[in-house]
């Protein structure tokens, strides 16, 4: 999972301090400044980062103790907030992308919350119904530029990837706690995404040194793909062992595969963000950026673990 100022978990080249600010107070210009408190060669106010980590595992974790609708609200939310993100990022980047936002924010509720009674067939009929709303919207949109049809394609297409990206990858989520094993399924896709968040950052900090891309993510590193693919693997098939009375074997294949994908949603919102001119999501989580910065790896591996662990430990 990315964070702000582009500090991957498979970082492998940190923020060099700027060396010729004045010290507060010292008077004496070009006197080396003192890197940002926490900060400093680890690229992010790792004190912010590690408080709003864990108030976010504390509120997924107590709305998966407390009853598992609860945490179906949680991710409605999530939902909901990074759509209004994406929107954002889209609105504010050189080529003023517009989105349907009211069209999304209700489909991505529908999307939510009808995976609950109908499952899969009800987050699928809510994405189509919310794709044709969107066209129809962009169609009748009184602001559309020059004679309307101008930038439709980009529009709309802008529109169902939002749609496609975070309510419907998120309803995969809420298939995941439907069964009775449910809180144990949620928790081992989490603990695996984790891990493999917390041994890429590890090992590209400590060891790396070949950039794994360098053109879309220059800080992310194979050494911290290493360390990922290992914690990774061994939480999924401690999680898969204990949590779902699985084989441990086919845990350790799902946490290389969620590595595998986690990693590449990384990849992808730093495409999204080269593509648009940004820098971060949004503001909202003190040292993270958006939430959309702390969900990118999360999106396609709730997917992922849903169809995974369906085939690995039925229900």
């Amino acid at each position: 999972m990315t964070t702000s100022h582009d500090a991957d978990p498979a970082a492998g080249e940190q923020d060099e301090p700027a060396v010729t600010s004045d010290l507060p107070g010292s008077g004496l210009p070009g006197t080396p400044s003192a890197p940002p408190a926490q900060q400093g060669k680890l690229g992010r106010n790792l004190l912010a980062a590690i408080a709003v980590g864990v108030s976010m595992g504390a509120v997924i974790l107590a709305s998966l103790l407390v009853q598992r609708q609860a945490f179906v609200i949680v991710l409605a939310a999530a939902a909901a907030v990074g759509t209004w993100e994406l929107a954002g990022a889209f609105r504010r980047s050189n080529q003023k992308i517009k989105i349907p936002l009211p069209v999304l924010l209700v489909g991505g509720q529908a999307m939510v919350w009808l995976a609950w009674p109908f499952g899969l067939r009800g987050s699928a009929i809510a994405f189509a119904v919310t794709v044709l709303v969107s066209l129809l919207w962009r169609m009748g949109r009184p602001d559309g530029p020059g004679n309307g049809a101008d930038g439709f394609v980009r529009d709309v297409g802008a529109g169902v990837f939002t749609a496609a990206y975070v309510p419907f990858f998120v309803s995969f989520a809420v298939l995941l706690v439907i069964p009775e094993d449910g809180v144990g399924r949620v928790l081992t896709f989490m603990i695996c995404v984790v891990a493999s968040d917390v041994g890429g950052y590890a090992a590209g900090v400590l060891a790396g040194r070949h950039p794994m891309a360098p053109r879309i993510s220059p800080k992310k590193s194979w050494e911290g793909f290493g360390g990922s693919l290992v914690a990774g693997g061994v939480a999924g098939a401690l999680s898969v062992y204990l949590l779902l009375d699985g084989r441990w074997w086919l845990g350790a294949i799902l946490g290389g595969v969620l590595v595998v994908t986690a990693t590449l949603g990384d990849l992808t919102e730093s495409m999204i963000k080269r593509d648009l001119g940004i820098k971060d999501m949004g503001t909202l989580l003190p040292g993270h950026g958006g939430l959309m910065d702390r969900m990118d790896s999360m999106l396609p591996a709730a997917f992922v673990s849903w169809a995974l662990l369906s085939a690995f430990v039925p229900v």
